[in-house]
């Protein structure tokens, strides 16, 4: 069974900043993408940001040179720190696990990710 365990949404104004964290025993091997999705009400899911097992990354347009994805292969955990936040990032963020992809062809699709954990909700106001 792979658990993904978020961490680090909340609440915080325009232009703060916020860090998630997922945290999963099977961030580890050869091969493997984790992605950071979001879901705002009404509107599709948006991939952020994602990693892999190369450390090869890659982001979503909205949030380029605002977000940075990093790991931490000792803990395993994967972050997301988001800086200049606005309203519009206003979401619930998923992370998600794509054991034996990487991003060698670019950002993956949601439909590439077999593991997703319950998300956490960020606001902005």
């Amino acid at each position: 069974h792979v658990q993904l365990v978020e961490s680090g949404g909340g609440s915080v104004q325009a232009g703060g900043s916020l860090r998630l964290s997922c945290a999963s025993s099977h961030f580890t091997g050869n091969m493997f993408c984790v992605g950071w999705f979001r879901q705002a009400p009404g509107r599709p899911r948006e991939g952020v940001a994602a990693i892999d097992s190369d450390g090869v990354t890659a982001y979503g347009d909205s949030v380029n040179g605002r977000f940075t994805i990093s790991r931490d292969n000792e803990r395993p955990t994967m972050y997301l720190q988001m800086n200049n936040l606005t309203p519009e990032d206003t979401a619930i963020y998923y992370c998600a696990f794509a054991p034996g992809l990487t991003l060698w062809r670019g950002f993956l699709g949601a439909d590439d990710h077999k593991f997703w954990g319950r998300g956490t909700q960020v606001t902005v106001s």
